[in-house]
């Protein structure tokens, strides 16, 4: 009886070591990198949804690759060099967050939900071809830039979002996160309490932990 004990002590340590392992098979350890306009530019306080995740996910890599004032087509020009250049690890998804820029610059630079919804288009094939998982983000509400907002622009606005949310039935991305909606307020055109800065279209703290928390939710729950 005591060489039985002895002999089944290790095997029970054993298997009691190997259950956190097991667990953190199961978990996954994300590359990802997010393009976008100043919502997701670091450098002048965007990106901030980004810090969520890495603090929910801290073995995971969560780069933000977002440049100010840019439109959808800016953006698809630099999307080779900025997410799969030279220095960039190999990414398993993309985030895709842009379109507001282009949808108040229909009379300035002739932007419109189709020409959008062309160059988001080519976005998500390029970064698919290079192995990546398509995260495509809605554009939030932004009704309270008052300068630029009209209903119009609103209509467009609403157009292009009703495409974005259409994408992943069509499959042509893998996931989508609909920002218009986590980010709503009362009317549904204006950002939520608390989420809105002053100038009615960039997000505080606030915001940025709700479109944080949303991404975690839909596509990164199991990340380590």
């Amino acid at each position: 009886m005591r060489r039985a004990a002895w002999l089944c002590a290790p095997l029970a340590a054993a298997i009691a070591g190997a259950a956190p392992d097991a667990r953190t098979r199961e978990k996954t350890r994300y590359v990802v990198a997010a393009i976008g306009d100043s919502l997701t530019d670091e450098k002048v306080g965007g990106g901030k949804y980004l810090e969520v995740l890495r603090e929910r996910c801290p073995e995971s890599v969560f780069l933000a690759r977002g440049k100010g004032g840019e439109m959808v087509n800016q953006m698809k020009k630099r999307l080779p060099g900025a997410l799969f250049g030279a220095g960039m690890p190999r990414l398993d998804h993309v985030i895709v967050l842009g379109g507001v820029n282009d949808l108040y610059s229909d009379q300035t630079a002739g932007r419109t939900p189709e020409k959008v919804e062309r160059d988001l288009s080519a976005m998500y094939r390029e970064a698919r071809l290079r192995g990546a998982k398509i995260v495509a983000v809605t554009v939030a509400p932004w009704g309270g830039f008052k300068r630029y907002w009209s209903e119009k622009r609103q209509r467009d606005t609403d157009a292009l979002n009703e495409w974005i949310r259409g994408q992943k039935a069509g499959g042509a991305v893998d996931h989508v996160v609909d920002a218009a909606d986590v980010l709503k307020g009362e009317p549904r055109e204006r950002l939520c309490d608390g989420c809105g800065q002053k100038d009615g279209l960039h997000w505080t703290k606030a915001g940025h932990q709700r479109l944080g928390a949303a991404l975690h939710a839909a596509v990164f729950s199991d990340c380590r």
